[in-house]
């Protein structure tokens, strides 16, 4: 039988939860580089070093955010495609819109899974790679239809490929960089690229 946690434990979890969720909203409305421990620890009704009590270290923290962030936006480009009978190309297009529409209504905690700066030598939790795989499962699955010939391999290689390839597509056009296209035409660059893409890929390694 499991032991039932004790005060201290759950005293231990409901910080880590206020932190995680006052963290979240800090993200969401003024950016990544908002966060301060100063400012989270006075929000929160705690010491700056009850914070290092359950992370332990801001980026530990922002990665607890990132983990939400991850499951919604999962859940989002699932819900896109879900009980509609799509062609696997079109099904590539749709999970894509649906990504950039996450990241056109929740673009600071979208930008925090991309900018947050880890040491070279620091190991990504394997809850966080998860969360990442999960997401490039969506985009495999139709590929798998797409070339059903290819190995795990090159199926992995081209998830990737077209994620880079999307998000950056997604990324400048937020941003409006010159290299970027206007918001309004990215869902358009989005398919053709999809569309040209899938229609003439070769296997890689």
């Amino acid at each position: 039988m499991a032991k039932a946690p004790s005060k201290t434990d759950l005293r231990r979890e409901d910080l880590r939860t206020r932190l995680t969720d006052q963290a979240e909203r800090v993200i969401a409305t003024q950016g990544l580089a908002a966060l301060k421990a100063r400012d989270l620890a006075s929000d929160v009704g705690c010491s700056v070093g009850a914070i290092y009590n359950v992370f332990a270290d801001l980026n530990q923290l922002v990665m607890a955010v990132n983990g939400r962030t991850f499951r919604r936006l999962g859940e989002a480009v699932t819900a896109s495609i879900a009980g509609r009978d799509l062609a696997p190309r079109d099904c590539l297009i749709t999970m894509s819109q649906a990504y950039l529409q996450f990241a056109a209504s929740n673009t600071k905690v979208w930008r925090a899974l991309f900018d947050l700066e880890m040491a070279s030598d620091s190991p990504v939790p394997e809850w966080y790679l998860a969360e990442l795989g999960a997401l490039f499962a969506l985009i495999s699955a139709p590929l798998r239809r797409i070339f059903p010939d290819w190995t795990p391999g090159q199926i992995d290689l081209m998830t990737r490929a077209l994620f880079s390839s999307v998000h950056g597509i997604v990324l400048l056009g937020l941003e409006k960089r010159i290299s970027g296209v206007p918001v309004e035409r990215i869902e358009q660059m989005i398919a053709v690229v999809l569309g040209n893409v899938t229609a003439g890929a070769t296997p890689g390694p």
